[in-house]
């Protein structure tokens, strides 16, 4: 018998709305306020978007910037641009005017999509970077409304097949370190990673009801949220802007039985649950983006009555490579273990032109394998090349794995603080303090200190009627873990600075608080 090897094959990120539309055609994909969208509907729309930009030169392979809140719009222009075979390059909706130059210039966007709400900085970046702008969201009689451009173009018919290892989006990461980078994701990781989401990761199905409170500009929420969600034909409630209250709100009213998150909307949702006795029937919670504490854990579960299941990826893993997967009771502290078809070690942080694994239980950096990969960084070999390295994907997150193959995440090697030479993870810091009955919120960072080298300062926010002093969290923590952990400094602050995707800056308490300590012991 011979075999023929299959050279042409396609995908498209694009199908899997199409696909829903086909299958679950009366199913309400999208809520938004009081508004319902199908997925007829939603995908009828989309189309027509393409025509639109189609008809404003958009083909396939062009880059289109997108910079829109979490509505309708977000999946139509997305959708959209992926069914012309074009790459969607979505921006964070903070950004101001020259980062948005930036993205826009490094991405080589040829068109920016931005909803009238975020022209203020989103028109001034364009013009800056000398692109052309659409609208959407703009009033009726705006010029270069989408909306208009589409009801004059004519719809696609259906979405152009890519190859499968072409670039679907460029997602820009946060840019710690230095510019950001635009991270590569083919349209072959990001449909593999929703099935596999769905197959074996996650517990949803068809008529689920989901909260899209994540940033879907932001890979969390882009495919675990709206990706996934679609794929399986469920319902996403969409909040344009995230706090507690209208979340939980919002889950209530809509019967939401799955909430997403990243720590700090957890945190924000006991805070709610502070002010109102309802309770959404919640069957199911995820948490990804950063490590959540466990006392947050276990106060969500007892007041939302909801099992909490972590994970962890990256931008450029799409974004899941470990979970503490569907069907197994979640092991709370940790991140589970690697998705199918993905592989998670741990690696010596120090060799860095070789991947070197460690015994399990060792500290190390996580280094990651697998078909979740992006293609790279755009227009950045050295930078790729230095992230992959012998087919792994260098993290730069430290973390231990034992020997049932579960993984624990430590901290950031960046965040790392060395005190006297002996090495402070903030994470350990910041899950005591989250154990405080005053604390909400708690964010633990390095800042720079003659004698020791670094000293540890904490940031906190207080629950409503809080009593704690600065004094009185200091010596909480020093009687739970060692002399050179606990935190000499402790500021009391009305919030933490916050990104775009919910993550903590502690770079922005290290530049507000890190000008160099005193001498003390």
């Amino acid at each position: 018998m011979t075999t023929t090897h299959q050279t042409s094959a396609t995908a498209s990120v694009a199908a899997i709305l199409a696909e829903s539309a086909a299958r679950y055609p009366d199913d309400v994909a999208v809520i938004v306020g009081d508004r319902r969208t199908t997925y007829t509907e939603l995908w009828r729309q989309t189309l027509a978007y393409a025509g639109a930009l189609r008809a404003r030169g958009v083909g396939p392979g062009d880059r289109v910037a997108m910079l829109v809140p979490n509505v309708e719009d977000f999946p139509r222009v997305y959708y959209a641009t992926l069914a012309l075979g074009a790459v969607a390059v979505p921006v964070h909706a903070l950004l101001k005017r020259r980062e948005i130059e930036y993205v826009l210039r490094d991405s080589g966007a040829s068109l920016l999509v931005c909803a009238a709400p975020l022209l203020g900085e989103g028109a001034a970046g364009a013009e800056l970077a000398e692109v052309d702008v659409v609208t959407v969201l703009a009033p009726a009689d705006a010029p270069d409304r989408l909306e208009a451009l589409a009801e004059q173009a004519e719809p696609l018919d259906t979405y152009v097949p890519r190859h499968p290892f072409d670039t679907a989006t460029i997602l820009y990461t946060s840019g710690t370190t230095g510019k950001p980078k635009g991270a590569e994701g083919s349209h072959f990781s990001l449909i593999e990673q929703v099935n596999t989401n769905l197959m074996t990761t996650f517990d949803m199905h068809r008529g689920d009801v989901l909260l899209g409170a994540l940033p879907l500009f932001h890979t969390f929420g882009q495919t675990c949220t709206m990706n996934t969600g679609f794929r399986a034909g469920a319902t996403i409630v969409m909040l344009p802007k995230f706090d507690g209250d209208t979340a939980l709100a919002a889950m209530v009213e809509h019967g939401c039985g799955i909430f997403m998150g990243v720590p700090t909307m957890y945190m924000a949702l006991l805070d709610a649950a502070t002010r109102s006795d309802a309770r959404p029937t919640l069957r199911y919670a995820i948490s990804g983006g950063a490590s959540l504490p466990l006392a947050v854990l276990e106060r969500f579960q007892d007041v939302y009555d909801a099992p909490i299941h972590e994970g962890y990826g990256l931008t450029e893993t799409s974004p899941v490579a470990t979970f503490n997967h569907v069907g197994r009771p979640p092991r709370p502290g940790t991140i589970g273990t690697p998705v199918w078809g993905v592989d998670v070690e741990i690696a010596d942080p120090e060799q860095h032109d070789a991947i070197v694994m460690l015994p399990h239980g060792e500290i190390g950096e996580l280094v990651i394998r697998g078909h979740n990969l992006m293609n790279g960084y755009l227009d950045r070999p050295e930078d790729t090349a230095a992230a992959i390295v012998d087919g792994w994907f260098r993290t730069g997150d430290l973390g231990t794995k034992d020997d049932d193959g579960y993984l624990t995440i430590v901290d950031r090697t960046k965040d790392m603080i060395i005190r006297n030479g002996y090495n402070v993870y903030p994470r350990q810091v910041e899950e005591v303090l989250a154990t405080h009955p005053d604390v909400a919120m708690a964010a633990v960072f390095g800042v720079p200190h003659e004698l020791h080298g670094q000293e540890v300062e904490a940031a906190v926010v207080l629950r409503a009627d809080a009593t704690a002093t600065p004094q009185e969290l200091i010596d909480f923590v020093a009687a739970e873990i060692a002399a050179y952990k606990y935190p000499r400094v402790v500021h009391v602050l009305d919030a933490l600075p916050l990104g775009p995707s919910g993550k903590v800056l502690k770079r922005e308490l290290v530049d507000r608080f890190g000008a160099e300590v005193p001498v003390r012991s």
